[in-house]
């Protein structure tokens, strides 16, 4: 940036990646109460959760597209060299999913693995059917919404969001108006429409700034397929790992004390957590962008990232510490009083996970921005690993309930995560500023 970097100019460029993420997390709790609204709520509600839990799993290799847009394209070499790379990986997971799709195939991972039953597992394969364009297309618009935020245009970025949403929501309402359609095809078919709706808007809200990119000459080298390829595995570990820890701390979950209960409230705690968790995980383009050549911007940027990672935690610990918690779990969530009163410790200790998501954030973006992505997957292997040991200890030794040591866990993981990226960003720091 020519002018010199102020917080209102970071706030201004990053306010609408906010809004997308806080868009995108809207998508969820509306569909699912559209079909618990329709025939057969609990088979399509358990179907659509299946079904959306295995296109997330096709979806993880694409998901940093967005950011290695972001760091990467500079100029026409680097942006053919990434859109290849993106179309390739785009028809890579699309095959995987068609894979899954094979009678055969289904039938081993869905009756004999997951062990679903037929009523629900037809509703899953419906579902699957009308997913297959979601990893491709999302990998499509994740690189060209890195190259808008590349070229300082992140309010096209939400004007493509809004785009997704209103098709997401008119679709679903269209389908809904038809009783014979079953709710988990429902689910399955608005989320295709809303992705291709914003891959669409994107694309053509990205033609100045492809065109820009198509007629300038990159600053550097840049990287041929095989150098991308090294840039982007680590990345692309990176959410299969996370992904990867949810499923194994509800099996722990089950085994710790007062599992029902536990079971019942962590996707109720999850879910008001990650609304400001949201806020952390739209940081990271948004600090790639602007840390600058030689991350001269650190500073300024890693001040913002503290002050808004402060933010979330005020907010979050007022609703967890005051009677407001007992508001959201009873009237808004629909929690009994028992499993509220249950819910109110969890909380209070997850509040701080908003606070370390921006952190986390801002490290990996300054490893990104340096084309060392290496220590992100690593860290990301530490924070798995010490989640599940946290809580093999917690719930052998039985004195907390199942809830508690989740959170717990996932607070020493996280915070193990931000201490592994400290040396590898400060020796990115040191090694930028001495040239």
């Amino acid at each position: 940036m020519s002018s010199p970097l102020t917080f209102r100019r970071i706030f201004r460029f990053w306010l609408p990646l906010a809004g997308t993420w806080l868009m995108m997390a809207v998508e969820g709790p509306l569909l699912a109460a559209i079909i618990a609204r329709m025939s057969a709520a609990e088979l399509n509600l358990a179907a659509y959760g299946v079904a959306y839990a295995f296109a997330l799993v096709a979806e993880a290799p694409i998901i940093m597209l967005m950011s290695a847009a972001t760091a990467l394209v500079s100029g026409q070499r680097s942006y053919r060299q990434l859109r290849r790379f993106t179309a390739i990986l785009c028809v890579l997971v699309t095959a995987l999913m068609v894979l899954l799709l094979v009678p055969p195939v289904f039938d081993l991972i869905m009756f004999r693995l997951v062990g679903l039953s037929a009523e629900v597992g037809s509703r899953v394969y419906l579902a699957l059917l009308v997913l297959l364009p979601w990893p491709g297309v999302i990998g499509l618009r994740r690189f060209y919404q890195g190259v808008l935020i590349r070229n300082r245009q992140t309010d096209r970025v939400a004007l493509a969001t809004v785009a997704r949403v209103g098709f997401m929501a008119l679709s679903a309402l269209l389908l809904y108006c038809y009783p014979a359609v079953q709710g988990a095809l429902l689910g399955g078919v608005a989320l295709s429409c809303g992705v291709i709706a914003e891959l669409v808007a994107t694309r053509l809200l990205a033609s100045g700034a492809v065109t820009r990119f198509l007629t300038t000459e990159d600053t550097e080298a840049g990287m041929d397929m095989r150098g991308l390829s090294r840039y982007y595995l680590p990345l692309a570990m990176t959410p299969f790992i996370t992904l990867g820890v949810h499923p194994l701390v509800t099996f722990f979950l089950g085994q710790g004390r007062q599992p029902l209960e536990s079971l019942a409230v962590m996707p109720v705690i999850g879910a008001l957590v990650f609304v400001f968790r949201a806020i952390g995980l739209s940081f990271q383009e948004a600090g790639i962008a602007l840390v600058g050549e030689n991350t001269a911007n650190w500073k300024t940027v890693g001040w913002f990232a503290t002050t808004l990672a402060g933010v979330m935690t005020v907010l979050l610990v007022v609703i967890a510490y005051t009677p407001l918690a007992e508001f959201w779990f009873v009237r808004v969530s629909g929690l009994t009083q028992g499993l509220a009163e249950f819910s109110i410790w969890p909380l209070r200790l997850m509040a701080f996970l908003p606070a370390m998501t921006v952190m986390s954030a801002y490290l990996r973006a300054l490893l990104m921005g340096a084309q060392v992505t290496r220590p992100i997957s690593t860290a990301t292997v530490v924070e798995a690993a010490l989640i599940v040991a946290v809580l093999t200890a917690l719930l052998y030794d039985a004195s907390l309930p199942g809830a508690v040591c989740a959170a717990i866990a996932y607070l020493v993981g996280r915070m193990a995560a931000i201490l592994w990226m400290l040396l590898p960003v400060r020796q990115v720091v040191r090694k930028n500023f001495a040239q």
